[in-house]
Order: structure tokens, then sequence, then C-alpha cells
């Protein structure tokens, strides 16, 4: 039965988006199977491994509302042993319609339930706010992937995500775990980057992936193509660090088993 894993950070621009596709991509390639479940309302997940947004036939939206069941919004997407469900702005109609409906932050966890024993890996993009949509992530959620930019600002947002981290584990989901951090934006030339790193090993631990992502323009492009980084090029060095923390999941899980 797979794992799912939100990929989740409060804060914005730390790669949160190019981790879940690319991560989701790379693992397909490996041969899993994988269900990439995008819950932001800006839709980016879903144009990013090639569908258009635009013209969607179902929609987590219309999971949430109930005019489909997560069968019928479960698609395929260009990489084989990849399938998505699929957002747009709508999404953001979902929050008011929901606020009032009883046990509405387990909507999500009792859908992908239904599907868990499918894949391999299900991960969740989540929007950079602690809204009802992130939450109906985190409750759905077995782990917590945190993408973190090596810069200041980062250290900053810690306490905060370990706040929210901490309140969604004791209310909602005590199963829930830190999957891992993943230092993004990782310039080796850069001093300060090397600080944050060792900072945050210090407080996690073997939580910290082995694997950086470095900055990489190939990265920056990929998405406006409509593909995960390993389909736009794959000799760069943006898909081979996904392609490599994709490795590194599966040792882990390796050795958990």
């Amino acid at each position: 039965m797979g794992k799912v894993t939100a990929v989740a950070n409060q804060k914005g621009g730390v790669g949160k988006t190019t981790t879940a596709v690319n991560v989701s991509a790379s693992l397909a390639a490996e041969g899993k199977d994988v269900l990439l479940i995008d819950t932001d309302p800006q839709g980016n997940t879903t144009s990013g491994v090639g569908i258009d947004k635009d013209q969607l036939n179902g929609s987590l939206y219309d999971l949430y509302t109930e005019s489909k069941t997560i069968e019928e919004i479960i698609q395929t997407t260009p990489i084989d042993r990849l399938n998505i469900i699929s957002s747009n702005i709508e999404l953001i109609g979902a929050e008011l319609e929901l606020s009032g409906r009883e046990g509405r932050e387990t909507i999500l966890k009792n859908a992908v339930v239904q599907v868990k024993h499918r894949y391999d890996f299900i991960f969740i993009d989540c929007p950079p706010s602690l809204s009802l949509l992130t939450l109906n992530a985190l409750v759905a959620a077995d782990t917590l992937l945190v993408p973190m930019q090596c810069e200041y600002y980062a250290l900053e947002g810690i306490s905060m995500l370990l706040r929210t981290f901490n309140l969604i584990k004791d209310s909602f989901n005590p199963g829930l775990e830190i999957e891992g951090i993943l230092l993004t934006m990782f310039d080796g030339r850069n001093t300060l980057a090397h600080q944050v790193s060792d900072e945050l090993k210090r407080h996690f631990g073997d939580k910290v992936y082995k694997t950086l992502i470095p900055r990489n323009i190939t990265l920056a492009e990929a998405p406006s193509h409509g593909k995960p980084v390993l389909q736009y090029d794959i000799q760069s060095k943006g898909a081979q660090s996904y392609i490599e923390l994709a490795k590194e999941i599966i040792r882990n899980e390796t050795r958990t088993w």
C-alpha cells in the first residue's frame, strides 16, 4: 500500500511544486507507480506534468463538492506510471463550500484510502498556507516532506512549520511523521547556504536528505514546456539531482521495511 507524503512549506518560493512534480516523475522513471495530487488552486503541478488546467474533465474540486468520486478524477499523464488528480482556480471555491460541512478535514483522507493500494507512492502538493486545503492534505498524509531554500528566512520559518506539524499531529493525525527536509536552490559557493544546511542537520539529523537540489536554470525552464525536468533535459544538474533524490527515497523505504 502506497505511502502518502504531503509536500508542504508555509513559506512560498522554496521549490515545493518543483519538488512534487520532479520527485514523482523520477520515482515513476525508477519503475514505481505514483499518484500526484495537486491541491493548490494555482494548478502549477497540473500544468507541470503536461495537463491543460483550463480543460479538465474532472478535478479535486469535484471531489470536495461530491460531484465526482476519486476514481473519476484520477487521470494519466504523459509520464508512464504517473497518474494525477488535477486542480485549477475552481479549487478556491471548495474552501467556501466546505466551511460548514462536518468532517471537512478528512474528505481527502477518506478518498485517498480507497486507492492507496494501487500505488507505491502518493504525493500531495500543498498551497503555501495553512488553509483547509492544506489541512486536508496533512490529515491524509502519512509523512511530511519539507523543501527548504538555503537562506536565513528558512531558519526563521522552521519554528512556525514545527508548530503547524505538532498541531496537526496532536489534533487530527497522530500518525503523521516528518519524511524529510530537502535543501533546495543550493549554491555551494555561498557560505550562508552551508550554514543553513549545517543548522538544519543539527536540528533534524538524518531527516535531512543527503541529496541537494542545486540552483539550476533548467528546473525553472521545464514547467513552461509542461514537462518534468528529466523529460526536458535529463542531463541537467536539476534532473540528475531529482533522480538521485528518488533513489535515496527508495533506499530509505527499503531500510524501513
